[in-house]
């Protein structure tokens, strides 16, 4: 087994850490590409309006089934090779999506994009692993950093690049940038062969077990998951408030609000280095009030006055420290548990609150269709109310 020690991994941080943070936003990138473009996509493909949706599900849903079938083989196989060969499912998806002139070719493109972008969820534990324990939750906070900016930045540069070229070039670029990457990974990345003899079944039960057995697991799947329901429900709505009659901001408009979202990045390595001090209590309870009352501000004003728009760009800054905070908190909470099974951790938390967020998107468009904002601020708002709710049940 390929270990790396403190001096090792203090020395590699200063230049790997940033390698993995851009590489899991390059990555993680590309699910979120087809979020803006779903109308001249689907008007491309032929695609009826009202299965346009599709787009967006099918990368999830691949994405969601990654989550449970191949970023647990990380504590069965050498990550280096897990991480190229899963990129390559990604690159070869993304040149198919990039070429297709049919629905059903970009849809199953669009799956294999999603299966392909869990490489990301490869190299957080790989980051995990590299770090010694002192610095671990920074290096984590550090490489998230990359993976929060890949989310917030893949919607606008989408958008600009559909404008003045086409959604054709965004996907042959991000193909192109996979194939890169994935040379520049298999040789500056240290190879980390995990310690575990299980066979795939093996590996697959073993994580019924685990959730079963961890309570420390279920806890923070569960907190993140209504903090991240929150999340989807302010970023699935928000733009269809903007767009309306109350603010009617053009799509320009509404990808520079998209981009005040970058901010809460900011929030990952301090996160991190919270987490490392054992502050991970308070902390918790800072990330569901900064969502619970991000969502609260925004009721404050009346809807297309200047107060209004100044809540809503706070609102976005808040609940994404908030999410970003917890998300840090629980990796730190869960790596610490043992190297052997870590993969399986985190497969288990990033499905149990990806699942929830998908949730929260599809339940904030109804709520905001047949109540408005005031019914979607409503459902955000009770979201980290139930976190806080379950998170004074915990012992000490």
């Amino acid at each position: 087994m390929t270990t790396v020690t403190s001096e090792s991994a203090d020395s590699l941080s200063s230049w790997i850490t940033l390698l993995l943070a851009f590489s899991c936003g390059l990555i993680v990138a590309n699910i979120y590409y087809a979020q803006p473009l779903i109308g001249p996509i689907s008007a491309d493909l032929g695609l009826p309006p009202q299965l346009a949706g599709l787009l967006v599900t099918m990368s999830q849903i691949g994405y969601g089934a990654g989550l449970l079938l191949i970023v647990p083989l990380g504590d069965l196989i050498e990550n280096r090779k897990l991480v190229i060969v899963t990129m390559a499912v990604g690159a070869a998806a993304l040149a198919c999506a990039a070429l297709a002139t049919s629905p059903a070719t970009f849809l199953f493109s669009a799956l294999l994009i999603g299966v392909g972008s869990v490489a990301v969820q490869i190299l957080i534990p790989y980051a995990g692993h590299m770090a010694p324990e002192a610095i671990r939750g920074r290096t984590v906070g550090n490489v998230s950093t990359g993976l929060m900016l890949g989310i917030m930045l893949a919607r606008p540069v989408a958008s600009f690049v559909a404008a003045h070229a086409s959604w054709h070039v965004i996907y042959a670029a991000s193909a192109l940038a996979m194939v890169i990457l994935a040379v520049v990974l298999r040789v500056a990345l240290p190879p980390r062969e995990p310690a575990a003899r299980l066979s795939y079944g093996q590996l697959l039960g073993s994580m019924v077990e685990l959730y079963r057995d961890t309570p420390a697991l279920r806890r923070r799947a569960l907190y993140q998951a209504a903090l991240f329901s929150c999340f989807s429900v302010f970023w699935t709505t928000s733009p269809l408030l903007l767009a309306g009659p109350d603010f009617r901001m053009s799509q320009s408009g509404i990808a520079l609000f998209a981009l005040v979202g970058v901010g809460g990045a900011i929030m990952a390595p301090i996160a991190g280095r919270i987490a490392d001090r054992g502050w991970t209590r308070p902390a918790s309870v800072a990330a569901m009030l900064l969502c619970l009352i991000g969502f609260a501000l925004t009721l404050v004003f009346p809807l297309g006055s200047t107060g209004s728009l100044t809540t809503l760009v706070i609102a976005a800054i808040a609940i994404d420290c908030g999410v970003q905070l917890n998300l840090i908190l629980g990796y730190r909470v869960l790596f610490v548990l043992g190297a052997g099974h870590r993969s399986r951790l985190n497969g288990l938390y990033m499905t149990t609150f990806f699942v929830a967020g998908a949730a929260g998107s599809g339940i904030g468009a109804y709520a905001y269709a047949h109540g408005g904002w005031m019914l979607a601020a409503a459902l955000g708002i009770a979201l980290p109310v139930a976190a806080l709710a379950y998170f004074m049940t915990e012992p000490r």
